[in-house]
């Protein structure tokens, strides 16, 4: 599996200095419908292996993070490039729909 696992010390270096795009997935264990797009996180972290990184920040450890980017409802999702966001997505989306975002960016 490719994806990421960060926490507030390693989520600038990996996201913010990211040479790539990054789709950020805030997420925590006790999130039914975080769990639900685990799968789809995974198959995205698959399928675009040197093209964007896939990343999963429990805000349960994430604290800083998520609350830098405002995150108040989970999953919520946050594509970054150059260090900016580029799109925000909250709640149970399509794989689709995550795909179509993260293509408009490469």
């Amino acid at each position: 599996m490719n994806t990421l696992h960060l926490n507030d010390s390693n989520f600038n270096s990996q996201v913010i200095s990211s040479e790539v795009p990054v789709l950020v997935d805030f997420w925590a264990e006790w999130c039914g419908p975080c769990k639900k797009m685990a799968p789809v996180v995974d198959e995205l972290s698959k399928e675009y292996t040197g093209k964007v990184k896939i990343a999963k920040v429990n805000v349960d450890s994430g604290k800083e993070a998520a609350a830098k980017f405002g995150i108040m409802s989970i999953p919520t999702f946050i594509l970054f490039k150059n260090g900016k966001v580029v799109k925000q997505i909250i709640g149970v989306v399509s794989k689709d729909e995550l795909k179509s975002v993260i293509d408009r960016s490469i």
